[in-house]
């Protein structure tokens, strides 16, 4: 055997070691442990007694894809004001409590959730919990509060979003893509759809959408399962549920065409985005869910590392592109996009780099990825998922966002064993099957300078 067949071997070898090892990490964490109230309240807990520290989240089944035209952002502008307080904490006593307990509060929303956590030391979680079970159903939405807010959300608009290119242009790229479902609009709202809402609607959003059977608690850490199950149903289990309306289906019509958009933006360098619809995990039947487990490896072939083909062809063999990248959601609600982004190299263009981009998903539709590719695509993928592990706030978010998302927290365990069942053939097929050119939605970004007057 030739010098280089061995090294091609031990990598091999080195790279099946890995994925046994990493199954056995996932498959050997820290069991979690369910509970359902009377109410609909669903309660996951997993203990890890390293440190005397907690991490407990809520997680709200209400995003910006609940949202109507007209009316987004709304579900982020009610997370700002649910640190606006209520009659038995006014004011911003909430996080006032949690700092003085030493501990750190915040919140965030995504296209199909919001959730507040804590992090804090064990023994005072239940401060949290019962602050947080008086803000489900009490918070004050006072209309002064409310005016103060909203200047405070359209600045964090504006330096977000309306202050940097790339995020308008990604802005764009979702809204292009998507022109009938949700995920076309901003999680953070359209700038006059926030300076349009009222009081009376958020009102509206919070006591149709915050209720305990739209609600999942998480905690991770040093606790007792059975311990937090009765501190939780303590706080939480007098609160009634709700009837929820019913969600108009808002599908995304067949795209039948390349979309190009071109956006005149302050900016130093041309960059691109190029996107392909395809389906989430969540949406595919289980004898379908390698589709999503392919296109997720397919992304790390592309961008995984320096040893990537994106990094190592564009940017250093071609030197056609200063950046360039590849991302797949994989854990979404609803659709999902593969996107491909990039910035030209200096005398090089935004068209140049389109087509070099483009040549590189048609190589992936002729030829089959070497085994060597797929090993090195899974140690990427698995090692990330893996280290993911020492976190407990990623722990408690992934199953936070699984279980908010419909696929269930067991599938993170099975995630190691997915990426090894995928095969070359399946990375074709779905690069065959989704990135067809009518299929593609293109921004591109053109610098002008700061304070210009708009192009003709």
């Amino acid at each position: 055997m030739g010098q280089h067949n061995l090294l091609h071997q031990c990598r091999l070898l080195a790279g099946s070691v890995l994925l046994v090892l990493s199954v056995n990490a996932l498959a050997n964490a820290p069991e979690v442990f369910s509970k359902t109230l009377d109410n609909g309240l669903d309660i996951f807990v997993q203990p890890d007694t390293r440190a005397p520290v907690v991490v407990h989240q809520i997680w709200y089944g209400v995003g910006a894809a609940h949202e109507s035209p007209g009316h987004t952002g709304i579900s982020h502008f009610l997370e700002h004001m649910m640190f606006r307080g209520t009659p038995n904490h006014p004011g911003e006593t909430f996080s006032h409590t949690i700092a003085a307990a030493g501990g750190r509060d915040n919140a965030f929303t995504g296209r199909d959730y919001t959730a507040y956590y804590q992090i804090l030391e064990s023994g005072k979680l239940e401060i949290a919990l019962e602050m947080e079970a008086d803000r489900m159903r009490n918070a004050l939405l006072d209309p002064a509060d409310f005016i103060k807010e909203r200047e405070v959300v359209m600045e964090e608009r504006r330096l977000r979003t309306e202050d940097r290119s790339a995020s308008l242009a990604f802005e764009q790229l979702q809204a292009t893509a998507f022109q009938n479902h949700p995920y076309g609009q901003p999680v953070i709202g359209w700038m006059e759809d926030i300076r349009g809402l009222t009081v009376e609607q958020l009102r509206d959003w919070y006591d149709r959408w915050y209720a305990p059977n739209n609600a999942r608690v998480v905690v991770v850490g040093d606790v007792d399962p059975e311990e937090i199950f009765k501190i939780v149903a303590k706080h939480f289990g007098d609160i009634p549920p709700s009837i929820f309306p019913e969600q108009p289906a808002r599908t995304e019509p067949v795209q039948r065409g390349a979309r190009e958009v071109r956006l005149n933006l302050p900016a130093k360098t041309e960059s691109l985005l190029i996107a392909f619809k395809t389906p989430a995990l969540a949406q595919l039947p289980k004898k379908q869910r390698w589709e999503a487990y392919a296109l997720s490896m397919l992304a790390s072939i592309l961008d995984g590392g320096s040893a990537s083909r994106l990094p190592k062809r564009l940017v250093r063999n071609q030197k056609i592109a200063a950046t360039a990248g590849a991302s797949f959601a994989l854990y979404t609600a609803r659709n999902s996009m593969f996107v491909l982004d990039g910035t030209p190299a200096e005398g090089h263009t935004a068209v140049e780099l389109q087509q070099a981009l483009l040549k590189e998903i048609a190589e992936l539709q002729q030829t089959p990825v070497s085994e060597a590719e797929l090993q090195r695509a899974r140690a990427q993928v698995v090692a990330h998922a893996v280290y993911a592990q020492d976190s407990l706030r990623h722990r408690a978010y992934m199953i936070g966002m699984l279980e908010t998302n419909g696929l269930g927290w067991e599938v993170e365990r099975e995630l190691v064993e997915s990426y090894r069942n995928v095969t070359a053939k399946q990375v074709q097929e779905v690069a065959l099957r989704y990135f067809g050119e009518n299929a593609r939605t293109t921004v591109t970004v053109n610098p002008i300078e700061a304070n210009s007057p708009p192009l003709p």
